[in-house]
C-alpha cells in the first residue's frame, strides 16, 4: 500500500520504518527543519543539548526489542536508574543526543522535511489526498497522523470522518525551556538530573554529565503552572526570568550563551486510553495516545503500523 504519515516524532517514524519494512510505499511529511519531535538536540557552539525529552523507560516488552536494538547499534545507552531516589529503572538516552533516535529510524525511509500540510480529504474510492502548502498533493491508500491533537483536528475537518469529540478535547501544558551553555561544572548533582527541584521547574539537566555535550550546558524545564503563567511574557524579561531561576544550578559556573525554547504541546493532560484510535485507513497516534511518555509514542507508532498492515487481511 501507499502511506502518508503526517509527523515525523518517534511514532511516526516508527510506524513508518515498520510499515516500509513489510514493504510498504511510505512517505512521512513534517513541518520541521529535521526529523525528531520532541526528540530534540540542539547544538550551541561546542555545547550539545537535548531541549525535547530528556530520557526515556521500558515499562513494557514490545518496546524492549526496538529499544535493544538501539542499544546494539550504539544509538541508544543508559543514563542511570534514577535521580535522588535510584528505583532500578534504567533510563535511556540518545548516545549522542536524543534526536540521534530519530536520526537512525529515519534512514532508508522518504521523510520530507519543511513540509507544512495544509489539507486532507477523502476520495470516493477510500484512498486519500493530503495537500501540502506548495500546492502538492500526495496521493495514498492509507493515512496516519501523529501531529499533536489540535493540529490532527484541524487537518482531518475536510475529510469528512466523524471522530468522537472527547478525542480533540485533549488539554495540553505548555513547557517553557531554558538552554544554558556555562563556563565551568555546574551544581547539578550526579548523574545530572534534578526533578521538580522547586514549584517552578520540573526538570533540570546537565548535558555534560549525561555524555553528550562537550562542555557544560544545562537544560531546564519549567513546571506547567509556571510555564503557562509567563508564555506571553515579553521575550527580553521573560529570558532573564528563566536565568535568574537557573542562578541555584549554577555552583561557580556562569551562563556564557543561553536561549529560550518554548514546547507549546509538551503534555496532554488526559491521554486517549487506546493506543490508537481507527477509522478504516485511518489512524490518528502520537503521545497523545495511551501515555504521554517517549514509550507511549513508541507503542502508539508501532499499534498504527499493525492496523494500516491488518487492512490487507
Amino acid at each position: 500500500m501507499r502511506v502518508v504519515v503526517i509527523g515525523a516524532g518517534l511514532a511516526g517514524l516508527l510506524a513508518a520504518q515498520q510499515l516500509h519494512n513489510n514493504g510498504h510505499e511510505v512517505v512521512v511529511l513534517d513541518k520541521g527543519k529535521s526529523p525528531g519531535g520532541r526528540l530534540a538536540t540542539r547544538r550551541i557552539g561546542d555545547a550539545t543539548l537535548d531541549h525535547g525529552a530528556q530520557f526515556f523507560t521500558v515499562r513494557e516488552p514490545e518496546f524492549e526489542p526496538h529499544v535493544q536494538q538501539w542499544i546494539h547499534a550504539g544509538v541508544v545507552r543508559e543514563w542511570c536508574k534514577g535521580f535522588s531516589n535510584q528505583d532500578g529503572h534504567p533510563r535511556y538516552i540518545g548516545a549522542s543526543g536524543m534526536n540521534g533516535i530519530a536520526k537512525h529510524l529515519a534512514q532508508g525511509i522518504d521523510v520530507r522535511c519543511n513540509t507544512f500540510v495544509f489539507e486532507v480529504t477523502r476520495n470516493e474510492d477510500t484512498s486519500w489526498s493530503t495537500k501540502i502548502d506548495d500546492g502538492t498533493v500526495y496521493q495514498s491508500d492509507a493515512l496516519i497522523v501523529t501531529c499533536p491533537l489540535p493540529q490532527a483536528y484541524s487537518l482531518l475537518i475536510t475529510a469528512h470522518v466523524e471522530i468522537p469529540e472527547a478525542l480533540f478535547q485533549c488539554a495540553y501544558d505548555r513547557t517553557l525551556g531554558l538552554l544554558a551553555v556555562l563556563d565551568g561544572e555546574s551544581a547539578v548533582p550526579a548523574p545530572g538530573g534534578i526533578q521538580n527541584p522547586d514549584e517552578s521547574l520540573q526538570f533540570v539537566a546537565d548535558n555534560y554529565m549525561k555524555g553528550i555535550s562537550h562542555i557544560p550546558a544545562l537544560t531546564l524545564h519549567f513546571s506547567p503552572a509556571f510555564s503557562e503563567q509567563h508564555w506571553d511574557d515579553e521575550p527580553h524579561a521573560l529570558h532573564q526570568l528563566l536565568i535568574k531561576h537557573a542562578q541555584p544550578f549554577l555552583g561557580h559556573a556562569r551562563i556564557v550563551e543561553s536561549q529560550v525554547k518554548k514546547w507549546r504541546f509538551a503534555t496532554p493532560r488526559t491521554p486517549w486510553p487506546q493506543r490508537i484510535w481507527q477509522h478504516d485507513s485511518l489512524v490518528i497516534a502520537g503521545d497523545a495516545m495511551s501515555g504521554p511518555k517517549v514509550e507511549g509514542a513508541a507503542l502508539s507508532g508501532l499499534a498504527a503500523a499493525i492496523a494500516i498492515s491488518e487492512l490487507q487481511n
